[in-house]
């Protein structure tokens, strides 16, 4: 019974130990496995199996990108001002081996890389450049640390200042000079907006002036054109009339040639037409030569007529 009860305890350590062997590596994650203590090799994403009591997983490295926020650091900038700032990094694990053996402990190596770099570059800048350059020093920073880091198989991808507290005192200039540049940018709109409506309003002037006399212009050709109509048809008037007294005196010539009358009595009604024609207004009649000799005859010929 004994002896059963060992070979079971035997079989069960066996499992065990054979399960301990068996390792899994997940997505994004890499083994670094040591044989008696020296580097045997680096386990990638699969089922793997290690050597009992030989092989150990020394270290289990992350490949997903990273992000550490340090803590702020105190900088001084070209011109004496001592300020504080925090800084973010964005790192990636490119080499497991070079990781796990070549720096004891890589974040706080990053930490303290990363505060000297900062207070290198800060230290060649005054302060209202450091405030607006941003951007800047985020690159050289970048460029540095990613230089800095590469023997650790760390590559650092981003670099980003999270916040910049200058000291109290360079705060309350800072609000001063901001708060003087709004003033300033408001009167700037406000004289602005003033000079844009006298503009208008000039403008709007000019506009109502030249409306007025675009009106008065065409006004004026309106009551000339009027003024011509009337007189047009006036003189049409009058024309006709004319016309009119014309064909009744031939009418009445051509009723007095038709009934048999002489010349002579044609040249006494052209003298009567003559007489109409001077209405008792002319002072002066001028009288064909041909018709001259018988003005003696027109005032016996003319009772007769009547």
């Amino acid at each position: 019974m004994g002896v059963i009860i060992f070979f079971v305890v035997i079989l069960i350590l066996l499992v065990i130990i054979l399960m301990s062997c068996i390792k899994i590596v997940p997505q994004a994650h890499a083994y670094v496995v040591e044989r008696l203590g020296a580097y045997q090799q680096t386990w990638s994403v699969g089922l793997h199996i290690k050597v009992p009591f030989i092989d150990k997983v020394a270290k289990r490295v992350i490949l997903k990108e990273q992000v550490v926020d340090f803590a702020p650091q105190p900088v001084i900038t070209k011109d004496n001002v001592t300020m504080r700032i925090d800084t973010v990094v964005f790192f990636q694990i490119t080499d497991p081996k070079l990781f796990a053996y070549g720096v004891e402990n890589p974040i706080m190596a990053i930490e303290n890389l990363t505060a000297t770099t900062l207070r290198n570059i800060i230290g060649e800048m005054e302060l209202d450049q450091t405030l607006t350059s941003r951007e800047v020093i985020n690159t050289k920073m970048r460029a540095s640390l990613d230089i800095a880091t590469d023997p650790w198989g760390i590559k650092v991808n981003r670099v980003e200042l999270k916040n910049i507290i200058p000291p109290a005192a360079i705060q309350d200039a800072m609000e001063k000079q901001m708060k003087a540049e709004r003033e300033r940018r408001e009167a700037i709109l406000r004289a602005e907006g003033e000079k844009k409506s006298t503009v208008l309003v000039a403008e709007g002037q000019k506009e109502s002036a030249i409306l007025e006399a675009e009106a008065e212009k065409q006004s004026a050709i309106l009551r000339a054109e009027a003024q011509k109509e009337k007189m047009i048809r006036e003189a049409e008037g009058e024309a006709e009339a004319i016309l009119k007294v014309q064909k009744a005196t031939a009418d009445g010539l051509r009723m007095i040639r038709e009934a048999g009358a002489d010349e002579a009595v044609l040249k006494l009604k052209s003298l009567e037409a003559f007489e109409k024609a001077a209405d008792g207004q002319a002072t002066k009649i001028i009288i064909p030569s041909e018709i001259q000799g018988l003005a003696g005859l027109a005032a016996s010929t003319k009772e007769i007529w009547k």
